[in-house]
């Protein structure tokens, strides 16, 4: 996975263009209404939805696998908020507590034991009144089948390339014992201009 994902970066830079996505507009909102102060984003990547929370006077920290990635948010995005080098699988990087964790497009990249520590890697890192939001590919997706199948909604849709489609019984599954309070659809434009409809998933700590 580490070797894909520097293999993207080189490749196609900042690909996705430097907008950020549309649930982390949603997730900046979320998390200025709880009063949110500090971000964790794992995953992310050259740094475009990091710019949401930054722009609010949120401190952002992330986590990314690739340093070609966090060379593109230095020197094209001109972002300087502090990114651990590594992956995800190796959380934690740090020993602090977060008001708000921020994780698009990730988690259904990993095999089911990562997407386990993974959610519970974030939630320990959640202060108490904390919010998580994670933006997830969902079964309607056009791959969706495509390529070789690993498991139940999970399948090689490209050589290097594994995906778990979700929908609502499995949100509610992996995502329930972590405050889950609400999942709702969410098209997110692709770099062909095309839309993929995603989940928007939002879980709260007491």
């Amino acid at each position: 996975m580490p070797h894909l994902w520097e293999t993207v970066f080189a490749k196609h830079k900042t690909v996705w263009g430097s907008e950020p996505t549309r649930s982390a507009l949603l997730a900046r909102d979320l998390f200025v209404e709880r009063g949110a102060r500090s971000v964790l984003l794992p995953g992310a990547g050259y740094g475009r939805n990091a710019k949401p929370f930054l722009d609010a006077g949120m401190a952002v920290t992330g986590i990314e696998v690739s340093e070609t990635a966090i060379a593109l948010a230095r020197s094209q995005l001109g972002l300087d908020f502090p990114i651990h080098h590594g992956s995800v699988t190796d959380m934690p990087f740090d020993d602090r507590t977060y008001d708000a964790v921020f994780c698009f497009g990730l988690l259904y990249l990993l095999d089911p034991p990562a997407r386990t520590k993974l959610l519970a890697d974030c939630a320990r890192q959640l202060a108490p009144n904390g919010a998580m939001v994670f933006t997830l590919i969902a079964k309607d997706a056009e791959m969706y089948g495509r390529g070789r199948k690993l498991g139940d909604d999970w399948y090689e849709t490209e050589p290097g390339m594994r995906l778990f489609f979700y929908d609502e019984v499995t949100v509610e599954r992996d995502f329930g014992p972590y405050g889950l309070v609400r999942c709702t659809p969410i098209d997110e434009p692709m770099h062909n201009g095309t839309l993929r409809p995603f989940l928007h998933v939002v879980c709260t700590r007491a």
